[in-house]
């Protein structure tokens, strides 16, 4: 049973998330709340496996709560469910700690999904943000410097660039045409190399160190 604690101050779309987390039997609320202040305490507290946070909060940004609860040490999935697309809001989430990131506007199916997912390890972004982080490390034409030397394998930079794209590991490996497991060797590979420890991680990583979008 996956224990899911819910910050979002919209009253309809938090009842919309009690109600399918509730509904999907083998998760359960633990507790909401609806800004900064009562988000606090229930940080504290703890409790739960996956923390679903909002990040415009009527009395602060919800960087803060992902950034409270990544300094606790616990073994929290933090997925941010947010309006803002910003490429800002996006990086400032993911340095503070989120493992996954997703629009308000996808399928409530696949938020729940979403949390089973970066439960088992993944990092559940949506397609428009994965294309921001792509856009962001588009290589400057005018810089004539070499890029950065990188410790990922040709097969690993194939396999980054399709997570980047939104791609599952089972899709990965269809398109590539090798096994699901080979790709979870390559993903354990890149995370070891990039020293990371989510598919977030690993794009945010990829992405300032100018290694995604080259072969």
């Amino acid at each position: 049973m996956i224990k899911v604690a819910i910050i979002e101050d919209d009253p309809m779309m938090r009842d919309l998330l009690v109600a399918s987390v509730e509904g999907c039997g083998d998760m359960m609320v633990t507790g909401t709340a609806q800004n900064v202040a009562e988000a606090g305490g229930m940080i504290e507290a703890g409790g739960y496996d996956v923390l679903l946070c909002d990040l415009g909060l009527p009395d602060g940004d919800g960087a803060r709560l992902i950034r409270q609860e990544a300094l606790t040490g616990r073994d929290t999935d933090i997925l941010v469910i947010t309006i803002f697309a910003n490429q800002n809001k996006v990086l400032d989430a993911i340095r503070a700690g989120a493992r996954g990131y997703l629009l308000k506007d996808e399928r409530i199916e696949d938020c729940m999904e979403a949390i089973r997912n970066i439960r088992r390890g993944g990092s559940p972004i949506s397609p428009i943000i994965a294309r921001q982080l792509l856009g962001q490390i588009a290589p400057d034409p005018t810089d004539t410097r070499p890029p950065p030397a990188s410790p990922l394998s040709e097969r690993e930079y194939e396999v980054l660039n399709l997570l980047s794209r939104g791609f599952s590991n089972a899709e990965c490996a269809e398109i590539l045409t090798v096994s699901a497991n080979t790709i979870g060797t390559h993903v354990k590979n890149i995370y070891r190399k990039l020293e990371v420890n989510s598919r977030a991680e690993a794009l945010y990583e990829a992405s300032i160190q100018g290694f995604l979008g080259r072969q």
